[in-house]
């Protein structure tokens, strides 16, 4: 479970207008091959660490056993 809770996304699934904005925000900068390895390592440990939005009716406290 996730002792630290104040990460700066709650979530991972986000709004379409969000994701279009870091999109367009991170196109057209170019990155070498080892940068990009670099990237997604970094990222997939910090996703692991982000919960998935709970189904209705459970709350953040459900899942952090408050």
């Amino acid at each position: 479970m996730m002792n630290n809770t104040n990460y700066k996304r709650q979530w991972r699934e986000l709004e379409d207008a969000t994701k279009e904005k870091i999109s367009a925000a991170a196109s057209g900068k170019p990155k070498s091959e080892t940068h990009k390895q670099h990237i997604s390592q970094s990222m997939t440990q910090y996703w692991q660490t982000v919960p998935h939005r709970p189904q209705s009716g459970i709350t953040m406290d459900d899942l952090i056993g408050a």
